[in-house]
């Protein structure tokens, strides 16, 4: 069964591109030089990150990443992402895919499916469904996973590690098993790209696909 589900916005002029990857998988210095390449070009680009994005989900992230909230529970954090991202579908991502923008986004639904579900072991199904309500239906129409061995990846966090990123190696290697599983069920939409190659070979690897994508 696919993440995705009917899309509200049938219509939509815009294109919804996901960055996925376990730490340290360099996603997040990729979809910087995807903003500046497709600017360059003169498109109109959204770029955003989860959970975050939006005042009310900025609040939720805080809670979830702080250290301090050590005592969650695994269906209390999967809801508190999800609350995140319907408030940033609703707020920001529909709205502006609807006005024809190239939205990029930080990680998405099969964020919560990879971490929550196989990293934690909380229900892939029920993930789903309760990720069809918080998205609205709304799917990306490209998602690049930046594939990396989970022990390298946590080596290249230098600053301080947040409330998930601590938790042990065994879990970072779920999730990664996790993310390789649903690229092989959606191998149209997710594109597995090895994140210990150079940035810039990983950038021009990326610009192709994206380049595909907008017929360019």
């Amino acid at each position: 069964m696919a993440v995705c589900v009917k899309d509200i916005v049938p219509k939509r002029k815009g294109l919804f591109i996901t960055f996925e990857g376990s730490e340290g998988s360099g996603k997040s210095t990729q979809i910087k030089l995807v903003r500046r390449y497709l600017e360059k070009k003169g498109a109109r680009v959204l770029f955003l990150r989860e959970p975050g994005g939006t005042k009310i989900s900025e609040k939720i992230r805080r809670i979830l990443l702080d250290v301090g909230s050590a005592g969650m529970g695994d269906e209390c954090e999967t809801l508190l992402y999800m609350a995140a991202r319907a408030q940033l579908v609703k707020e920001t991502i529909a709205p502006a895919l609807k006005k024809g923008m190239i939205v990029l986004c930080d990680r998405f639904l099969d964020s919560t499916l990879a971490y929550q579900g196989y990293g934690s072991g909380v229900s892939i199904e029920w993930i789903k469904k309760i990720g069809g309500f918080a998205t609205r239906g709304i799917c990306p129409d490209l998602t690049f996973f930046f594939d990396i061995d989970a022990q390298e990846g946590l080596k290249r966090i230098q600053r301080a590690k947040d409330r998930i990123e601590q938790r042990a190696l065994a879990y970072h290697e779920r999730v990664r098993q996790g993310y390789l599983k649903l690229a092989r069920r959606e191998p149209a939409r997710i594109k597995v790209i090895q994140g210990s190659k150079d940035k810039d070979e990983i950038h021009w690897i990326v610009r192709k696909h994206m380049d595909g994508l907008l017929g360019l």
